[in-house]
C-alpha cells in the first residue's frame, strides 16, 4: 500500500472532488482516479460513490478515513521525532491567532523564532473568530479562555487578566473614573464577536465584582481596532494584560482603577486532537510560555 495514495485519498474526501485533489497534489486527475482504484483494489472495499456530478464516501469509506488521517498523523509525528532528535525542527504549521495577541505579541516573537528554526515555515491566519481546524487546515490556534469543543487538546501558556486602560490625552479631557461606576458616564471601545457586543465589563478587586454595562460612540469586530483607538485617545478599553504590555511600558496606555481587574484567564494553544500535536508545536509550546512570563514581569498589574 503505498502513502501517496493514502494522501490522496484523504485529500479527495476532504475536497469532495478527485479533480480538485489532483490540483492540490499537483498530479493528473487520471493518475488520481487510477490511485485511487489501485486503494479500492488493496482494501477489496469501496470508498466512494461517484456519479457524473458528484462524489461521495460510502459507509466504508467514512470509517476507513478516521483510521486512514490517525494513521497518517502518527507518521508525521514519526518523522518529526527523528527530526527532532537530530536537532532539527523543520515542516509547516499553520496558525491561527487572534488579532490583538497576533498583532502586538506574537508577531514580533514569530521573526526571532523563526530565525533560531530556519527550516520550519509558518502559515499564519490572524481573526479573532476560532477557525474550523479541518476546513481552514489548521493545525493550532492561539485563544484566550477554554475551547469551547472538549476533543480538542488545549495546552495553556499562561494565565492573564483584563485591565481597563485609556491614554494621557482622554484622561486629560475627559477625567479618570473613580470607580466602577463611573464607568458608565465615559466612552468605552466595544468589541464584538459574532455581531454580539461584550458590553458588560466584570471587574474584580480584594473583596468584591462589578458588572458595569457600558456603552461607547463605536465598536469593532477586531480587537486591535479598539486597542488602537484607546491608543488615540478615543476612550477606555478592557484589554488583556498581554495585549497591552508595551502600550503601558511605553506609556502610550495608562492603566486606570488600578486595583480592579477581570478574573484569570487562560491563553490556550489549541490543537484539534492529541494525534495532531507535532514536535514542533511543543517546541513553540515551550517558547510561548517563556515569552509570556516574561511579558508579564515586565509589567506589574
Amino acid at each position: 500500500m503505498q502513502i501517496n495514495d493514502l494522501h490522496l485519498f484523504v485529500r479527495v474526501a476532504d475536497c469532495g472532488s478527485i479533480a480538485a485533489a489532483a490540483v492540490e497534489l499537483d498530479i493528473s486527475a487520471a493518475a488520481a482516479s487510477a490511485a485511487l482504484k489501485r486503494l479500492e483494489k488493496q482494501l477489496n472495499s469501496l470508498l466512494f460513490i461517484r456519479t457524473t456530478r458528484s462524489l461521495r464516501l460510502t459507509a466504508e469509506g467514512e470509517h476507513y478515513l478516521i483510521h486512514c488521517r490517525e494513521a497518517l498523523a502518527q507518521l508525521q509525528l514519526g518523522q518529526q521525532a527523528l527530526l527532532t532528535e537530530k536537532g532539527k525542527i523543520s515542516g509547516q504549521l499553520n496558525i491561527s491567532v487572534s488579532s490583538d495577541f497576533g498583532r502586538n505579541v506574537f508577531l514580533p516573537w514569530l521573526d526571532n523564532f523563526l530565525l533560531q528554526y530556519p527550516d520550519l515555515t509558518i502559515q499564519l491566519h490572524i481573526g479573532d473568530n476560532l477557525s474550523h481546524f479541518q476546513h481552514d487546515k489548521i493545525d493550532m490556534a492561539l485563544r484566550y479562555g477554554v475551547p469551547p469543543d472538549s476533543s480538542q487538546v488545549a495546552f495553556n501558556i499562561c494565565h492573564t487578566q483584563r485591565v481597563l486602560c485609556a491614554s494621557s490625552a482622554y484622561i486629560q479631557h475627559h477625567g479618570e473614573p473613580k470607580s466602577p461606576a463611573e464607568l458608565a458616564q465615559h466612552n468605552c471601545l466595544i468589541y464584538k464577536v459574532d455581531e454580539r457586543n461584550y458590553d458588560l465589563w466584570t471587574l474584580i478587586n480584594e473583596q468584591q465584582s462589578f458588572k458595569i454595562r457600558v456603552s461607547g460612540d463605536r465598536s469593532s469586530n477586531d480587537a486591535d481596532v479598539t486597542r488602537r483607538w484607546a491608543v488615540s485617545g478615543q476612550g477606555i478599553v478592557f484589554k488583556s494584560a498581554l495585549d497591552v504590555v508595551d502600550d503601558l511600558n511605553s506609556g502610550r496606555l495608562q492603566q486606570i482603577l488600578v486595583g480592579y481587574t477581570s478574573e484569570a484567564m487562560p491563553l490556550n494553544l489549541i490543537c484539534a486532537g492529541r494525534q495532531h500535536v507535532s514536535p514542533a508545536m511543543l517546541l513553540m509550546r515551550d517558547k510561548l510560555r517563556q515569552h509570556c512570563q516574561q511579558l508579564q514581569q515586565a509589567v506589574a498589574i
